[in-house]
């Protein structure tokens, strides 16, 4: 590419990015509930568009393809950072962990580690709602309001989430304790 189209794409970014910047952090916020992370979410999916700027460079209406480039990188964040820490986290908190003992402790994590599998299992727009659902404590109609579907799609994701998520999880469902208390206040 000559320099004058580089100039070009440079200029058209920089057009694009101020058009949208403040509509996808507003976006991914309400996702995060965070905006330091909601802004490292956004730079994230500029710093990409930047690399691909010539590949879109015919794309007639780019919004819709930041606001999913957003939502995914946010679904992202969300299962790798949130799960497992948090899980990890309120298992340490409780019954097996707080006694010290080691095989107690292996217990923890071992469930922990099944339980973000279990999560990672679930397909994308599952995860996200029964994560917004569940660790972001929205209800349905915000749920369906931030993620622009109706209350009914929301109602089913949520039921898939659940299905799947006990039927990956009932062999430690089977073993009651703490352990049957944690999974059981997370699908309920």
């Amino acid at each position: 590419m000559d320099s004058n189209g580089k100039k070009y794409l440079a200029t058209n970014f920089q057009s694009v990015f101020h058009t949208w910047y403040g509509k996808l952090h507003r976006y991914a916020h309400t996702l995060l509930k965070d905006p330091d992370e909601a802004s490292d979410a956004v730079q994230a999916v500029f710093s990409r568009l930047w690399e691909k700027m010539e590949e879109l460079k015919d794309l007639e209406d780019i919004g819709p393809y930041l606001y999913r480039s957003v939502h995914n990188h946010c679904l992202n964040r969300i299962r790798k950072e949130g799960n497992g820490k948090k899980y990890a986290d309120w298992l340490a908190r409780h019954d097996a962990g707080a006694t010290g003992d080691a095989g107690a402790k292996l217990a923890v994590a071992e469930l922990s580690a099944r339980i973000g599998e279990a999560l990672d299992a679930l397909p994308p727009q599952c995860r996200l709602i029964f994560t917004l659902s569940r660790e972001q404590g929205k209800k349905y109609t915000e749920i369906a309001e931030t993620l622009s579907l109706s209350v009914k799609t929301v109602e089913t994701q949520m039921s898939k989430a659940l299905r799947i998520l006990r039927e990956k999880l009932a062999d430690y469902i089977a073993l009651g304790g703490a352990a049957y208390l944690y999974i059981d206040k997370l699908l309920s």
